[in-house]
């Protein structure tokens, strides 16, 4: 059995871009996800970025490309796909990048940078936790 499943949160890098590709769309993101390192020589905590590709397709991307601008912090659940090609040098290249299946945005960033008020319309949706009582209720133990 194979898992291939892939939860990131992080801020977009570059402005979304919207690509035909054939008879369909697929909208082409960046995103940033940081690591929390511990610095040995100064035994602060410090972001370590990680950079990753993201591709939404269809109608979905056609959707979010009106909504996603750079700098917005975004949710991404999708798959990993490897892929690999011959660069026009002759030379081999691949990359790893997420196909996503769902994308949640936060607030974008205002003018200047700064992030919008919570209760502005782009906040994510929050989901209720069940009950004890439903969790425990098939555990057959």
């Amino acid at each position: 059995m194979s898992i291939n499943r892939v939860m990131v949160s992080g801020n977009l890098t570059r402005e979304p871009e919207l690509r035909q590709a054939g008879s369909t769309t697929v909208l082409q993101l960046g995103i940033a996800v940081n690591d929390r390192v511990r610095n040995a020589q100064t035994d602060q905590w410090e972001d370590r970025p990680n950079f990753f590709d993201v591709l939404v397709w269809g109608t979905r991307g056609e959707s979010l490309s009106r909504i996603l601008t750079k700098g917005m912090k975004v949710a991404v659940e999708g798959r990993l796909r490897w892929s690999q090609w011959q660069a026009q040098d002759g030379g081999n290249r691949s990359k790893v990048e997420i196909v996503a299946d769902r994308v949640e945005f936060f607030a974008p960033p205002r003018e200047g940078g700064s992030p919008r008020a919570a209760n502005d319309n782009y906040s994510a949706p929050v989901a209720t936790a069940p009950s004890v009582e439903v969790l425990t209720e098939d555990i057959p133990f």
